[in-house]
């Protein structure tokens, strides 16, 4: 039986193109490159604790990230800072056409989280920004997560509006 994995979720909104999945396994990365590679993805963030080894990943000139933050929580200030420069790099300094893919264990909790904080601190309203999400990552944010987003305030700083 061939190997499968589930479909990564496309997010895209004006300049920002993100690409949300679930986590890989040396198993099977290579089925998850073939679909980054298709998409022109130039940055892979996984929001969990390693499943696999990331150097077919460098190998292929995708830039891994470390973003790991507990299963159905809110990510840490650290963790919302490095990922917001990241996206203010990629998408503001750079003007990536690349997508920037991002994963936890299931793709439906820490992954999407991040996504719409960099939606909202690009001002997109966190209604908006979870619709978005869910529209294509079905099942996306759990209730402690929203809670949480719906207290969520931009830094204002402009950290990567584009819009």
């Amino acid at each position: 039986m061939a190997q499968q994995i589930n479909k990564p979720s496309v997010i895209e909104w004006g300049a920002f193109k993100f690409v949300v999945m679930d986590a890989a396994n040396d198993q099977n990365l290579h089925l998850y490159m073939k679909v980054m590679k298709e998409l022109n993805v130039t940055d892979l963030c996984r929001a969990c604790e390693p499943t696999y080894d990331t150097e077919e990943v460098r190998k292929a000139g995708i830039v891994p990230h470390d973003f790991e933050f507990k299963d159905g929580d809110p990510p840490p200030k650290a963790v919302i800072e490095s990922w917001l420069n990241l996206i203010t790099d990629r998408f503001k300094k750079q003007k990536a056409d690349g997508y920037v893919a991002v994963h936890c264990i299931a793709g439906l909790g820490r992954a999407p989280v991040l996504v719409a904080i960099a939606l909202i601190e690009n001002g997109m309203n966190m209604v908006d920004a979870v619709q978005l999400i869910r529209k294509n990552r079905r099942g996306a944010i759990n209730k402690k997560q929203l809670e949480y987003l719906e207290t969520y305030v931009a830094s204002n700083t402009g950290c990567c509006t584009m819009m």
